[in-house]
């Protein structure tokens, strides 16, 4: 599909319509109401309301030099999120391999959605008669979206960059399609996202242009993306502004892995006055230690009475030092894309599920882990359902079964909600910092 051109920049009233070309070519012609077609209630107004609960002070007399985490509250559209906070990944509309209810069962909050694919697929008119994404997938609490930014720069060749967006070629069928940040918040608008994110050029580590592939990412380079973010930022909160979208957008702050320019990014952003911001550009192919510089650098400077989200990252380890750096929300697909590929999280360490050494293992994968998979759950009748060995779950992994990877992906979720969890409460208890140590040497432990 795409965004026939004489539609692109056209001032419209925000019930006119957008005219999209599907994949067949057939004209739609989509009404850009932003209300909730079955939701006569929802607010004209943007809902976001953010909470500072609590930080993390020194306390001198343990010796502890405190740090930047805290503790509070995020009020959307579709309800509020305790922060800090983990957010599934759901690319197609979907978490991989996961159903509703038991994303529900394990405490998530808030969902992502994928700008750039729901766009190719189903497609605006689906979605449009759906009144949005919560409704077509069926989750009733937040979901954020994507820009779909960093899907159509990773496309490489069959993209070009120009200053009014992203000419590409559909990965689905090959139509030629235009990505500007006027469109990208049309197609968020239609989604209906609690908060939708600016269009931004991912500025990788290095690069993947024919001329320069492979080269680390050079300051002027980084610059030039960087200033044109900040520009696609101002576009992006312009036609925001015009649809009436009711949600919150976010905007993003690059700058490579050059602090000075992180800063200049920062506080022209800040001076735009979002509701909320991000720090991108991270986990896009850099040493962990040039990523772990920035995540240091960054979250902190931003304001404080807004949420901070690092898009893209990563490990547990990461987690609990981005929240220490000043981080609110992650997102990542480690932990099902890891579960598909039989790496389970724990809380003692990493466990390949394809090591011949749980073949007759009747343990768990986690003692501790209260999941569907590890603990199982009580029926009515008060049998027990789930609690599966590590045996069954290697069996599972050899033979290929798709139940295999629906439970570790079911697992590893609920070790990162849960690992959320636990920092919440140590934040809540004033006891971060032994918080931290502790997990420190139980995932030294090993499993």
């Amino acid at each position: 599909m795409c965004v026939d051109k004489h539609a692109i920049g056209k001032q419209v009233d925000p019930v006119d319509r957008l005219q999209i070309k599907d994949n067949t070519g057939k004209l739609i012609s989509i009404a850009m109401t932003h209300a909730h077609p079955h939701d006569h209630s929802h607010p004209t107004q943007p809902v976001v309301q953010f909470d500072l609960l609590r930080t993390d002070p020194p306390v001198i007399e343990a010796g502890y030099a405190g740090s930047h985490a805290r503790r509070g509250t995020l009020v959307l559209n579709h309800g509020m999120v305790q922060t800090p906070i983990f957010m599934p990944v759901g690319t197609y509309g979907t978490v991989k391999g996961v159903m509703p209810s038991s994303l529900e069962d394990m405490g998530a909050q808030i969902i992502l959605g994928n700008t750039f694919h729901l766009w190719m697929r189903p497609g605006l008119d689906v979605m449009q008669s759906f009144g949005g994404l919560h409704d077509f997938e069926r989750w009733n609490k937040p979901i954020l979206t994507d820009s779909g930014g960093f899907q159509v720069w990773s496309l490489g060749a069959m993209r070009k960059i120009t200053e009014q967006g992203v000419h590409f070629s559909s990965p689905v069928n090959g139509d030629k399609l235009f990505m500007s940040p006027e469109v990208s918040m049309q197609i968020q608008t239609t989604l209906n996202s609690d908060i939708a994110m600016q269009l931004d050029e991912c500025t990788p580590y290095l690069s993947i242009e024919p001329k320069t592939k492979g080269q680390i990412t050079t300051e002027q380079e980084a610059r030039t993306s960087m200033e044109m973010s900040l520009r696609w930022a101002k576009r992006s909160q312009d036609e925001f502004a015009r649809l009436e979208n009711p949600n919150a957008l976010f905007g993003i702050v690059q700058g490579g892995m050059f602090e000075g320019l992180r800063q200049e990014s920062l506080e022209q952003l800040v001076a735009m006055d979002f509701p909320g911001y991000a720090v991108g550009g991270v986990s896009v192919g850099e040493p962990k230690d040039e990523m772990l510089r920035i995540m240091a650098h960054t979250p902190h400077r931003l304001p404080w009475h807004k949420p901070r989200y690092l898009m893209g990252v990563g490990t547990p380890e990461d987690l609990v030092e981005g929240v220490a750096a000043g981080v609110d929300m992650f997102d990542c697909v480690m932990p099902t894309r890891n579960a598909r590929n039989g790496t389970l999280f724990t809380r003692f360490g990493d466990l390949k599920m394809r090591n011949a050494r749980h073949k007759a293992d009747h343990g768990p994968l986690d003692s501790t882990c209260t999941c569907y998979t590890c603990k199982g759950s009580l029926r009515a009748n008060g049998t027990i359902s789930g609690g599966f060995s590590r045996a069954y779950l290697h069996h599972l992994d050899r033979c290929g079964e798709m139940l295999g990877p629906m439970l570790a992906s079911i697992h590893n979720l609920h070790y990162y909600l849960n690992l959320m969890r636990e920092m919440r409460a140590a934040l809540d208890a004033g006891t971060f910092g032994a918080f931290r140590q502790q997990f420190k040497a139980d995932r030294a432990r090993g499993v």
